[in-house]
Order: C-alpha cells, then sequence, then structure tokens
C-alpha cells in the first residue's frame, strides 16, 4: 500500500534521522554533522554522517544514503510501505488501514496466518526440547558442543516421537486443519491418516530476513530416513529465495558471507563468532540465492563439504555467483570435511587462516579442470590449455580476462602472450567474439563526456541544498529542463518548487521515490564531493563554469532531439545558444 505524501511526510517528520538511526549506530556530534562506522559495509574510519538539518544520512565510503526511510528499507530489508509503518508505530502515527480487493485480501490473510502458525510450532517445539521429551535431541546437540546460549539464539527445538504431536496441539489451540497442511506441517494418508511432517528430530526453525518463521528443518533422532528434512515450498517458504541464518549476518559487519551446506555449519560458525555464515536450505545455490546475496555483500566464501559432492556444488556456485556480479572463494579444510568438524578439532583461529588462503573461485575451477588432464604429457597439457582458454573467454571485460590469463599463466607454466593469444583464437572459433577492430572515435569520445556532464549537474545540485543563496543566480540561466537525466530533472523539478514555496526540505524530495536504489541516488545527488575553495573570486568562477557546463549539455541534447520541422525549436536554440555566449561572458556574483 502507498500513503499520501502528506501522511508519509508527517510520519518522517515525527522521527528525528538521528534519533532513530542513534539506535543502531553509534554517532558522536562534529560541528553540524553526527558521525559513525558506516553499517552497510566494513571499514575503520567513520565515513557514515547524519544531519539533522536536512535530516539524511550519507556513506561517503559505500554510498549509502537517503532520509529516515531509506535507512530502514537498507538495514531491516524493509519495503518503503513496511519503512513507513514501522516509523509510523514508533511515532503514534495512526495509518489508515490498507484495502484490499476481496481476493488479494484472502491471500493476505493466509499468509499472516501460516506465519503466526509457524511461530507457534517453533514455539512449541523449543519448549519440547527443554522438557523431559527432548532430553535425548537436547542431549544431542550439547554433544555438538552448542552452547545452551547458542541454542537458545537459534530457537531450536525438538519434535516428539509421537506422529501426530504437533497436530494435536495446534488443533487444541483453535488452528483448522486445512491452515495446518497449507502451512506444510502435516500430511495426509489413507494409511496413517493426518500425521506430523516432522517427528521425533531436533527442529531449525528457518526464518526470512525480518526474523519471521517461514519454515523448519528437522534431523532425525535415530537412524531414520531421511537425515535432514524441510519444509515443502509453501505461500511464505521458497527456499531457492531463503538463505538459513541470513537474518542474523546481515547484521554483520563483515564484507563478505561464508556461504555452508548446512544448519549445524552455520550455528557452528556463529558460535565461534563467525556471524556472516548462511547456508541454502537444501538445495544447490540457486541464481535467487545470489541475487538475495547480492542485496548485503559483493564477495562470498565457500565452505562447502570437502568431499567430491562439495567440490561438485562449489564448481556449480562459481558461475552463478559470478553472474550476479559477486567475487567467490572457496575456502579448503582437509583433512576435515566441514566447518563444524573443523572448527572442533583446529578452533577459530585456524579457521581464520583457512579464510585469508581461501582460492579465487575461478582458479578453483581450473586447479579441478587440471585433474582431467596427464600434464606430464604433451598431448595432454596441450588439452588442458585449451579448454582453461576456452573458459577464460568467459570474461567479457578485456582487463579482468587479461589479469586471469596472467594467473593462469604464471600458476601453470604457460607464456603469457601464448596463453592470450590461444583465448583469443578460441573466442573466434566458439563465436563468442570477432576480432579486435579499433573503436569509432566519435564513440571514444562521447563517454567521458557524458560522465563530466553529470557529475556537474550533480556538483549543482549538492550546492544548492549547501548553499541556499545561489539559487537566485542559478535559476536565472538553469530550469529543471536543462538536467539531462530523468532522476535528476525530477529532482531539480521538486527542489525549485520547493524554491518557490520558501521551504527547502531534501529528505522530502526522497519521500517522492520509493525503491531504496533511488533512495540511495537522490542521496548522492545532495552529497558529491566539492573541492574546496576558499576566495570568493574562486566560488563565482566554480559556479559560473559549473553552469555553463550544465547549459551547454542541456543545448547539446536540445540540438540532437530538434526535428528539422520544428521552426520555433530551432528559433528558441538559436536564443539560448547567444544566450549561452552572453554568459560566458558575465560575472556571476554570489554575495
Amino acid at each position: 500500500m502507498y500513503y499520501s505524501e502528506d501522511l508519509v511526510e508527517e510520519v518522517r517528520i515525527k522521527n528525528d534521522i538521528v534519533d532513530v538511526i542513534s539506535g543502531y549506530v553509534h554517532l558522536q556530534k562534529k560541528g553540524n554533522y553526527y558521525f559513525g562506522i558506516c553499517p552497510f559495509h566494513n571499514e575503520k574510519s567513520p565515513s557514515f554522517s547524519v544531519t539533522r538539518d536536512n535530516q539524511m544520512f550519507y556513506c561517503f565510503g559505500c554510498g549509502k544514503g537517503g532520509n529516515v526511510f531509506t535507512f530502514l528499507m537498507e538495514y531491516e530489508n524493509y519495503t518503503f510501505p513496511e519503512a513507513v509503518e514501522s516509523l509510523a508505530e514508533r511515532a503514534g502515527v495512526k495509518l489508515p488501514k490498507m484495502e484490499y480487493s476481496q481476493e488479494a485480501k484472502k491471500k493476505a490473510d493466509l499468509r499472516a496466518s501460516i506465519l503466526e502458525i509457524n511461530k507457534t510450532a517453533a514455539k512449541y517445539f523449543y519448549v519440547q526440547l527443554k522438557s523431559e521429551r527432548g532430553t535425548v535431541a537436547y542431549q544431542y546437540l550439547i554433544g555438538r558442543e552448542l552452547t545452551p546460549e547458542t541454542i537458545t539464539a537459534f530457537g531450536l527445538g525438538y519434535s516428539s516421537k509421537y506422529s501426530d504431536d504437533l497436530y494435536r496441539y495446534l488443533r487444541s489451540r483453535g488452528y483448522e486443519e486445512e491452515l495446518i497442511r497449507q502451512a506444510g506441517l502435516i500430511h495426509t494418508d489413507e494409511k496413517h491418516g493426518v500425521y506430523d511432517k516432522f517427528w521425533n528430530r531436533v527442529m531449525f526453525p528457518i526464518m526470512d530476513v525480518n526474523s519471521r518463521v517461514i519454515g523448519f528443518g528437522g534431523r532425525v533422532m535415530g537412524d531414520g530416513k531421511p537425515k535432514y528434512l524441510n519444509s515443502p515450498e509453501t505461500m511464505v517458504f521458497d527456499k531457492s529465495r531463503n538463505l538459513y541464518g541470513l537474518n542474523r549476518a546481515r547484521t554483520s559487519r563483515k564484507s563478505y558471507f561464508l556461504i555452508c551446506e548446512g544448519y549445524m555449519d552455520v550455528i557452528a560458525l556463529h558460535q565461534a563468532g563467525f556471524t556472516n555464515a548462511v547456508a541454502s536450505l537444501g538445495t544447490a545455490l540457486t541464481s535467487g540465492h545470489a541475487s538475495l546475496i547480492k542485496r548485503y555483500v559483493n564477495e562470498v566464501y565457500l565452505t562447502y563439504d570437502s568431499d567430491e559432492a562439495g567440490t561438485r556444488a562449489a564448481l556449480r556456485a562459481v558461475p552463478i555467483l559470478k553472474e550476479a556480479g559477486i567475487t567467490s572463494r572457496v575456502i579448503r579444510m582437509e583433512p576435515y570435511k566441514d566447518p563444524d568438524e573443523f572448527i572442533k578439532n583446529r578452533g577459530k583461529e585456524a579457521f581464520e587462516e583457512c579464510i585469508g588462503k581461501a582460492r579465487n573461485g575461478f582458479l578453483f575451477s581450473i586447479e579441478v579442470l587440471q585433474r582431467q588432464f596427464d600434464l606430464q604429457t604433451p598431448e595432454g597439457k596441450t588439452a588442458f590449455y585449451r579448454e582453461a582458454a576456452r573458459r577464460l573467454t568467459e570474461f567479457e571485460e578485456e582487463l579482468e580476462r587479461n589479469n586471469y590469463i596472467e594467473a593462469v599463466a604464471q600458476e601453470y607454466q604457460i607464456d603469457v602472450k601464448s596463453l592470450k593469444e590461444l583465448v583469443r583464437k578460441t573466442a573466434v572459433q566458439d563465436g563468442l567474439s570477432k576480432p579486435a577492430a579499433r573503436p569509432r572515435s566519435v564513440a571514444a569520445r562521447e563517454h567521458p563526456r557524458e560522465d563530466g556532464t553529470l557529475k556537474s549537474q550533480k556538483i549543482l545540485l549538492t550546492w544548492l541544498i549547501d548553499r541556499p543563496k545561489l539559487f537566485e543566480q542559478v535559476q536565472k540561466y538553469i530550469t529543471p529542463q536543462d538536467f539531462t537525466e530523468e532522476m535528476y530533472r525530477t529532482v531539480a523539478s521538486l527542489l525549485y518548487e520547493q524554491y518557490g514555496q520558501g521551504e527547502v526540505n531534501p529528505a522530502k524530495i526522497i519521500n517522492h521515490f520509493t525503491e531504496e536504489k533511488e533512495h540511495c541516488e537522490v542521496a548522492s545527488l545532495f552529497h558529491t564531493k566539492i573541492q574546496e575553495l576558499t576566495t570568493l573570486e574562486s566560488q563565482q568562477k566554480a559556479l559560473q563554469d559549473t553552469i555553463i557546463k550544465v547549459k551547454t549539455a542541456s543545448l547539446e541534447k536540445a540540438a540532437r532531439e530538434l526535428l528539422p520541422t520544428d521552426m520555433a525549436g530551432l528559433k528558441k536554440l538559436m536564443e539560448d545558444r547567444r544566450s549561452l555566449e552572453e554568459l560566458r561572458k558575465l560575472h556571476i556574483s554570489i554575495e
């Protein structure tokens, strides 16, 4: 649901950004700004700033920025409406009830009911673990060297050996049988009637990023099959788009995730202090998982089992992660099978060393590849180099491809030039590329100038926020239509409108956008780094140069888009060009 602009603004005004962010980040006041360690990337020196005057935050290290809604969207992974609702509750602002179509209301109610019944089941499993019934399961977890604190933190539980125990409990709480079935907690067949999906198992509640129970995993007590069992997919549980432990790992200050194969690996790593560990839910890593990971980090370390199956899983994951723009590394733990076993035997410090020695994901795949060839023979070497060259063609960016070519050549003792030529020939033969052609000079000139144009527009918007007195001079020459990018133009229009009303409020401008990515981009328009100019003359000259650059780009764009038959447009363009030439001769005063 999207609320009215007036209501959204009321919620924002009643939630001072410094007060809200102080609940998440330790801030220290320096002048008009508050600074702290950025919660969105790993840093040692504070580059995360919050300003009470403009009600905005911005990190000069990672570029995250926006208003109080943006912060909650980024930190808590909320949608825009969810951020509004959370802050409205905090400030005591009453929001109108959501109005659904009959079908939408039915779905929303079912979703809420499944989340509620999952929460109830998780509490029941937890109580069972701590009861006499759960003694065997509890001792199993203690035997796996989990502390009582860790057991509580992850909400671990136990489903009793009675196969309809949970069903009877939920029915006694008033839940309908069909709802319990849709939550994936029971089965029905002719032979057994209604029985629990999970029984005689240690239970692992699976939570989404907002710590809501969306499903369960269960480890059987004894020799039953299957050893591990997950909830079926439901309205709230899609195992290809959720990761175990993500609700905790997303708040870690680490710049990367440790990706494991199982629940116990995640829990063991968290207990050892590696709070950035997650695991896929009984399935291979998917593009959905990669997209989810990309929202939080740009690098992962794969801690898959050291056996053949784990190696295959790592090899499948590397290209999926690469496609999503995530760098991957592979941690080798031989002779131990998994992180849980490794830490029990070698400890936290040794695992830290393994992280430091982790193998680049692509180079790991080449290492596994070479095992298939006999490098002691000329034909084996040739075949290996050809296959390695084929894989190197998958790097589209020339600089990145050349870096990997050098790394492979150095490791496998092949001449760099020879390997580079083999990669080029392989790409041409496979139809992956054409022989290099000289780029057109026009295209080569256009891209850097566009970057300079956008930078000038960002500088101008930042100036208009930081120094309101400049608006009187700027508006004589620049209109919102002179901004060439649609977002910049929209922001400029809203800002000019605010100046016309006598109230400059950049945090309110951000409210106009609802996507987290847009919030950060708009915030960056108001936080462009500008060279410090000490004299009034240098400031006036810089302002004039910026205005000329913005106006020049605007006229060039208008000229490109002008139709030959548009005589009125041509006349205006000629007038604007004459005005620009006059502007070059003027002296702009900002006193």
